[in-house]
């Protein structure tokens, strides 16, 4: 159980450090496992009463499933980006395979977690047991006693069966356990084909080079990362004056120090600057020169994210 509970932790921690698509869905896919097997061991019991194994069988696989969806969609940035943009300028410049690409990739991220939930969940069967041993028809076992029902077929998953019924309990075990094992591949095989057609499309609809594509991904990966960290910065800064403003001192460590007066800060933003840097981004060329990212444009002076004539769409990018 420690062990379970250590690997959680330094999931999370890998988690919030990682910046890679990758890396960030291998990591989401292998704490969903650790979550599971902890759910598992000390959540997952079975009823074993009619009519109600099928209710607790199934939600044991889709609430937690749904749960990780929602989570996945509400942690994902190009959510609210998409928000933004709807509220502020709303969807007429994006075109159908913009649009199609932007949800893709929201409910493709967010599926991760749910999928590797769902697949090993399967995979171990107990819920997929406990769900359907009460729908095995007692004609379709040999020499299965006339007096029992579906009432003594739910108790299967809990063992809890006269000593005649051992064996007919193991065969609609493993029945079962087989069923739901095969859902579990065939969902697997199905997850992992459809990521490789998805990056296939992506790589064969791209107009960009392979390694302009990578330059693009390295270049938004750092703007998001120094964008972050300066704006901590001059939130602190910011924050320091005000607070010495009101009680005539502020009280900062040496570090602190350092920054207000290495990096003074005169100003906010006005709005409009950042409405312009926030929302969702379709890449554009301006003249043949590419802009990455909303902040880009917006340095670059360039107005609009309509098409132009010199411009063309390629994927999304929230900024």
């Amino acid at each position: 159980m420690a062990a379970l509970i250590a690997e959680n932790f330094r999931f999370l921690s890998l988690f919030f450090k990682s910046k890679d698509v990758m890396i960030f869905n291998g990591l989401v896919a292998l704490g969903t496992v650790g979550s599971e097997e902890l759910f598992s061991v000390v959540a997952f019991n079975c009823p074993c009463s009619p009519a109600r194994n099928y209710i607790y069988g199934l939600a044991a696989i889709g609430v937690p499933a749904l749960a990780l969806f929602l989570i996945g969609v509400i942690w994902n940035n190009h959510t609210w980006n998409l928000v933004a943009e709807c509220h502020k300028r709303g969807t007429k410049n994006f075109s159908a395979a913009a649009t199609f690409l932007l949800f893709g990739s929201i409910m493709g991220r967010a599926s991760v977690a749910p999928i590797t939930w769902s697949v090993i969940s399967l995979l171990r069967g107990e819920a997929y047991i406990c769900a359907l041993s009460e729908f095995i028809k007692p004609s379709s076992l040999d020499k299965f006693p006339a007096e029992y029902g579906a009432e003594v077929l739910a108790k299967f998953p809990c063992r809890d069966v006269p000593a005649n019924l051992t064996k007919f309990r193991d065969e609609v075990t493993r029945r079962l356990r087989y069923e739901s094992q095969l859902f579990g591949w065939l969902l697997l095989g199905i997850a992992v084909v459809l990521i490789f057609l998805n990056k296939c499309l992506k790589h064969c609809c791209s107009p960009l080079s392979y390694r302009q594509e990578a330059y693009w991904a390295q270049y938004r990966s750092n703007e998001d990362k120094l964008f972050r960290r300066t704006a901590e910065v001059h939130s602190r800064i910011l924050a320091a004056k005000n607070v010495k403003q009101f009680f005539g001192f502020v009280a900062l460590d040496k570090e602190e120090k350092e920054l207000v007066q290495e990096f003074p800060v005169e100003g906010v933003q006005p709005s409009p600057q950042w409405n312009a840097i926030t929302g969702v981004y379709i890449y554009r060329e301006n003249k043949g020169f590419p802009l990455y990212s909303r902040l880009h444009k917006w340095a670059k002076g360039v107005e609009g994210n309509g098409p132009t004539p010199e411009g063309h769409e390629l994927l999304f990018l929230a900024s």
